[in-house]
């Protein structure tokens, strides 16, 4: 459970993360050396600070340690990221999540003790392009490089059946997670569960099983 983040960077991505945070109820500490940057961020997130994240007594007086979570945001310098995730794991951070732009930079971040690497603009563009590349793709999240949840809307056909009936698990070794019915959300808790006009699926599997059930459908 994270209830502490600390996020080093307040560009386009360590601002948003920020403010997602925080409306998830966690306690927040955002750095960046840039004033402005700092000064433009306060309206979103209060807890906002200068300071160069590059710097052994600046991480140490943030007391990293304390934090069950710090994000690496410095995406335009990837010497500073790095060495920033390196200061981080030194000063006993306990779980670190590092900004990356190319294969090569997450190689080396993982070696200098990230827990995890993001591409966010590479996950975003792919997921713009999934989104985009079939009529009844109304999501697409990709978890990893092997699973992806994809919300579809259902088939004329299974109106009035139950998910147990159109059996996507037997079929496409596919398991569906939710329904959504106008904003309602609802996880699938029964295979007796009856579909309805209207409604949608979050599908969940492997993504080779997704792209042919994408055919289906």
């Amino acid at each position: 459970m994270v209830d502490s983040v600390l996020i080093l960077g307040a560009g386009r991505f360590g601002r948003h993360a920020a403010i997602k945070f925080l409306k998830m109820g966690k306690e927040v500490l955002i750095v960046d050396n840039s004033e402005e940057m700092i000064n433009n961020i306060l309206p979103d997130v209060p807890n906002a600070q200068i300071g160069d994240a590059t710097r052994e007594d600046v991480l140490k007086s943030l007391g990293v340690d304390q934090f069950d979570l710090c994000v690496v945001a410095i995406g335009s310098h990837f010497g500073a990221s790095l060495e920033t995730t390196l200061l981080l794991k030194e000063f006993g951070a306990k779980y670190v999540i590092a900004k990356a732009t190319r294969d090569i930079h997450s190689k080396f971040l993982l070696r200098s003790g990230a827990d995890q690497v993001v591409y966010p603009e590479k996950q975003a563009a792919e997921r713009i392009a999934m989104r985009f590349s079939g009529e009844h793709i109304l999501d697409y999240i990709e978890l990893n490089s092997e699973l992806s949840i994809i919300e579809v809307p259902i088939l004329k056909e299974w109106v009035g059946k139950t998910i147990q009936e159109i059996n996507v698990r037997k079929n496409f070794n596919l398991n569906i997670l939710a329904t959504k019915l106008g904003e309602n959300v609802s996880p699938v808790t029964s295979p007796d569960h009856v579909l309805s006009a209207g409604e949608n699926l979050f599908v969940f599997g492997a993504t080779e099983s997704v792209m042919r059930f994408l055919k289906k459908v």
